[in-house]
């Protein structure tokens, strides 16, 4: 069996129960914040029981490294509807330790893009678009950066209301221990 036919069995027997019933909610965050989180596999259900979320508590976003790269991409973008459609007062970034995008390199993962058949002729038309795959595709240096910066990048956002506090975590993918980088209330005078 497939996986999306294994999806779409369990599916159908989860709504045929009614196993949905336990987890119905409002989509405006009863705990009005929204979170950028990497998409680590280790923080599926780890981040939401370390942070005492339940459904419909928090606005969760997910990416590699909890990075926001561009400030008017669709990572600030959500970030913004969160806060002014979901009516969200606080965001939290949480990077966590044994980060993969630590460890991305552009050279490795180009190297990689071409043994999956990426070829030379789309790399050379992207490059000559004035696309830079480089400091897309490189990662940070420290999980702490990662998330300094994020925190920075959201925090001056010339569309974030002034009175949204930022604040920036690291979470232990083991154990779920959560560390404070940035602590928004400290910046924000609160």
């Amino acid at each position: 069996m497939s996986l999306i036919s294994e999806i779409m069995a369990h599916n159908a027997a989860f709504v045929e129960n009614k196993e949905y019933e336990s987890f119905r909610t409002s989509k405006f965050p009863d705990k009005k914040m929204v979170i950028l989180a990497c998409m680590d596999t280790r923080l599926v259900e780890l981040l939401p029981k370390a942070m005492n979320l339940k459904n419909g508590d928090a606005k969760i976003i997910k990416n590699a490294g909890a990075i926001v790269s561009h400030p008017f991409g669709s990572i600030m973008r959500s970030i913004l509807v969160a806060v002014y459609e979901m009516n969200a007062k606080e965001a939290i970034v949480v990077g966590h330790h044994d980060c993969g995008m630590a460890a991305l390199r552009y050279d490795q993962i180009l190297e990689k893009m071409r043994t999956r058949g990426i070829t030379e002729d789309v790399l050379n038309t992207l490059s000559n678009s004035g696309i830079q795959l480089k400091p897309w595709l490189t990662g940070f240096d420290t999980v702490r950066e990662g998330v300094e910066n994020s925190v920075r990048m959201i925090k001056n956002h010339p569309l974030l209301p002034k009175d949204v506090v930022v604040h920036g975590l690291i979470i232990h993918p083991e154990t779920g221990k959560l560390e404070i980088v940035v602590d928004g209330y400290s910046m924000s005078g609160r």
